[in-house]
């Protein structure tokens, strides 16, 4: 921590005197504070804090800041502008591609905790097993609120279970809705990499009308197109065997980039709508708000090969999977996901007797998935297989329903001292259901003993049941978890004199599973030594129940493992922690995840500059990881497989689950710093440089399961551990300038992303790419006072990741997965804006 500091106190040193030297070039008169902007999040003190006076690092985005971004998806955009946060291109596997993983101050997205108008949002129903990075998450898609309905982000920077309940460990996003009573905007933009594909078309229109009086009715839709790009290997030489000697005529029609869709899989249509709207009822005020999505993806990843040897002379993948009757040129496999989401939230809040307020609220949320498959086929099933197939559904819902009540008493110190005592009611709901049988089944297809069409090595074979690339969900594999949750808790703060605030918070939770009872407690500070001169700080404790997903996911998978030529097929089992054969294996109820949060920092704010230092250091205990691949011929081997088959699993190589397993601890440093400078003729620039630095560290790694002590089985290994401490970048720097004169505006932003590396079980397999940076640009021109033109670029100068320097076979990916600026190079766009 005391290194943190010195980092902290040189950065300042070197930002102070240029501070100096601007503020002579500053309009004396220029009143404006870069930290006055108010703030709702992390404090329930009637009418908010500025963030200069916050005792917690917040950030807060304006509408303008999103859209100058160029960015089409809230995650992407918090991406660009919060040096905390990134976001790999690939967590890894699976639907981690489709619902990009999340990750803060290091940590996993799971710990971080988003709200939609001060109102707890629902999760996704999707569970990322497959990836490595935030690895069994199950985070907030936050892509799925329409960015026109944006009035502002609010991002708090530091823990807050103790207000908020489970998952705020790391932080919390607030999503605050457009309230704004009267007129309408459109927005369209067009744009598309610089190379490879990846177009893309949004259109969004918002409108708000007056009903009432001062209540007011505010509904944006958006509608948005995004193509997928490549970033494939070299293109394969040849498709076909040679035929005398010579190249197949077929040749000339084949699509040699075999891996294609590596980078950008994803061909997204989503169509995103939202309603906010208040009443005033005398004394009282009714709200409401409703955001509802539809999205349908096709993901194209991975590389599948005719039953031939071909491919520059490699092996049929995992053995015999390509029927040529199918598929004569081989073929790729498309996961589609066709998911339905919404949330609605109704209240009332007003004043009560003897100075009390109450706000009493409803939330319902749900997010539906819908899993396919296309351009695949399940071998055993023989040339008769279908191609198209209905993998199952995951459905995700959370009911929650809060009563707070507010007011403040005059003990006698500089302020009155604000009490919040707050009750909260939670249902949550996951399902997980199967698909056709075609999708998991075994047809029983023998292929013809000369081996036809595969050679006379898989004469007499069956083929392995269930889908190439992807998995159906069996009737073994369906789940139906629920549970209820009741919270308490109490929020107290006051000014003790004119320059100290002092805020205190204690919750207590109860889950009717295994996550049982919890107990939270804040304690946050801030005092002022001189005008605009103040140190902050705090300790707070936290948790995450672990989700009911990870409680209860279950699925069949069969892997491609490349070994010399050939990729072998093997079939994998991700079982439930509850299922007999899983605590066979040593598996145990999920508990809840717990840390310990301390925070110290100082600001300083004189005119238009501003400057805040913050380190911290988060403890989290028994957080929950995903296991080895238990069963393996290098894990477990045949003793782990004979204490499945014991239990019931007879069709699998390998399994594995969820743990309480490990515990971690994040160091870092923000350091924010921002000033105006208006100087007349040469425009306005408002000046912002963000750093971010956080390096985890894990202390402790459970002891191996009594039941598998004397099988020489590793239960984590290398490569999950280094994932949790290197696959991200420790540092990020964001420079950002935004001028504007008269009626043309500019946005450049500069972005450093740190080094990380992508590990592999052994030493030698490690890949370490290194720091990059990446330049923005926006540029607008208002027409008039309604109507603006802008054009920009994201990643400027077509910057990719370091090449990966291993290939396993031929047109795989070419830079790696984890690459938090993406794998596809620059993006060019244009966009007009109107306002009526």
């Amino acid at each position: 921590m005391k290194s943190l500091l010195l980092a902290g106190a040189a950065l300042s040193g070197a930002v102070l005197p240029s501070f100096a030297a601007a503020q002579e070039l500053a309009a004396a008169d220029d009143a404006e504070a870069a930290g006055s902007a108010i703030v709702v999040t992390g404090t329930r003190r009637g009418g908010g804090r500025t963030v200069a006076d916050s005792p917690v690092p917040i950030d807060v985005i304006s509408p303008q800041e999103l859209q100058a971004t160029g960015r089409t998806g809230l995650k992407e955009v918090l991406g660009n502008i919060i040096p905390s946060l990134t976001m790999p291109a690939l967590g890894g596997g699976g639907t981690s591609a489709s619902v990009r993983p999340i990750s803060i101050r290091g940590l996993s997205g799971d710990y971080l905790l988003v709200l939609v108008n001060g109102k707890r949002r629902h999760t996704t129903a999707l569970i990322n097993n497959l990836s490595r990075i935030s690895g069994g998450s199950t985070p907030v898609d936050i892509d799925l609120i329409p960015t026109n309905a944006v009035g502002r982000i609010e991002v708090l920077r530091d823990g807050a279970a103790a207000q908020y309940g489970s998952d705020a460990i790391s932080g919390v996003i607030n999503i605050l809705l457009d309230d704004a009573p009267e007129g309408g905007s459109f927005s369209a933009t067009a744009g598309q990499l610089y190379e490879k594909g990846g177009a893309l078309v949004q259109q969004g229109l918002s409108y708000g009308t007056r009903i009432s009086g001062d209540g007011f009715v505010r509904i944006a839709v958006e509608g948005k197109y995004h193509d997928r790009a490549d970033s494939s290997a070299e293109p394969v030489p040849y498709v076909y065997p040679f035929v005398n000697g010579a190249p197949d005529p077929r040749e000339t029609h084949a699509d040699h980039l075999i891996a294609g869709g590596y980078g950008r899989s994803n061909r997204d249509k989503i169509v995103n709508g939202s309603v906010n709207a208040e009443l005033p009822l005398g004394a009282l005020t009714a709200y409401s708000f409703s955001t509802l999505s539809y999205r349908d993806i096709d993901d194209k990843r991975g590389a599948i090969f005719p039953a031939t040897t071909g491919y520059g002379g490699q092996a049929n993948v995992q053995g015999q999977t390509s029927l040529p009757g199918l598929y004569p040129s081989g073929f790729q496999a498309r996961r589609r996901i066709k998911e339905w989401d919404w949330q609605s939230a109704i209240g009332l809040r007003g004043d009560l007797t003897a100075g009390w307020s109450f706000d009493l609220s409803t939330s319902y949320g749900r997010d539906h998935v819908k899993l396919g498959a296309e351009g695949t086929l399940n071998p055993s099933l023989g040339p008769s297989s279908p191609t198209s197939f209905f993998m199952g559904k995951q459905i995700q819902d959370l009911w929650v329903n809060n009563l707070e009540f507010t007011r403040g008493y005059d003990i006698g110190t500089a302020r009155p001292l604000d009490v919040a005592i707050g009750f909260e009611h939670r249902w949550e709901k996951f399902r997980n259901r199967a698909g056709e049988p075609d999708s998991y089944r075994d047809g029983g297809y023998v292929i013809p003993a000369d081996g036809t069409p595969f050679g006379n090595a898989y004469g007499g074979r069956s083929p392995s049941p269930g889908l190439v690339s992807f998995t159906g969900t069996s009737p073994a594999d369906e789940a139906t978890l629920s549970r209820n949750n009741i919270a308490a808790y109490v929020d107290l703060s006051t000014d003790l004199t004119p320059g100290w605030f002092v805020g205190v918070a204690g919750r207590f939770e109860h889950y009717d599973d295994s996550a049982g009872d919890t107990v939270s407690g804040k304690f946050s500070t801030r005092y002022e030594f001189a005008p605009g001169l103040a140190v902050r700080g705090g300790v707070n404790t936290g948790f995450r129940a672990p989700s009911l997903a990870q409680g209860g996911f279950s699925t069949t998978q069969n892997t491609a493992t490349i070994i010399g030529n050939n990729r072998v097929s093997t079939t994998s089992k991700f079982l439930p922690v509850g299922s007999i054969a899983a605590q066979a294996l040593g598996a145990t109820p999920l508990k809840p995840e717990k840390s310990l949060n301390y925070t110290a920092g100082l600001s300083f704010e004189r005119g238009p500059f501003r400057l805040t230092v913050d380190a911290y250091q988060i403890a989290v205990d028994d957080r929950i990881v995903k296991t080895e691949f238990l069963g393996t011929a290098a894990n477990g081997g045949a003793a782990i497989r004979a204490i499945l088959v014991a239990n019931g699993i007879d069709d699998v190589d390998s399994a594995q689950f969820f743990a309480n397993a490990i515990d971690t601890r994040t160091r870092g440093i923000d350091v924010v710093t921002e000033y105006t400078l208006r100087t007349g003729a040469l425009g306005s620039f408002r000046l912002n440089a963000a750093y971010s630095y956080n390096r985890t560290k894990i202390t402790h790694v459970v002891d191996t399961p009594p039941e598998l002590a004397s099988l020489n089985v590793t239960l984590f290994g290398r490569q999950a551990q280094r994932d949790l401490v290197a696959a991200t970048p420790r540092t990020k720097l964001v420079l950002t300038n935004d001028w504007s004169l008269g009626r043309l505006h500019a946005l450049a932003r500069l972005t450093r992303f740190g080094r990380y590396v992508e590990s592999s079980n052994v030493a030698t397999g490690d890949r370490r790419f290194g720091a990059k940076w990446i330049a923005d640009l926006d540029v607008g021109y208002d027409i008039s006072d309604r109507l603006t033109l802008s054009v920009g670029a994201n990643n400027l100068f077509d910057v990719y990741p370091d090449r990966h320097g291993v290939i396993a076979y031929d047109g795989s990916g070419a830079y790696g997965n984890f690459a938090p600026f993406g794998l596809s190079g620059g993006f060019y766009y244009g966009r007009v804006s109107a306002r009526f």
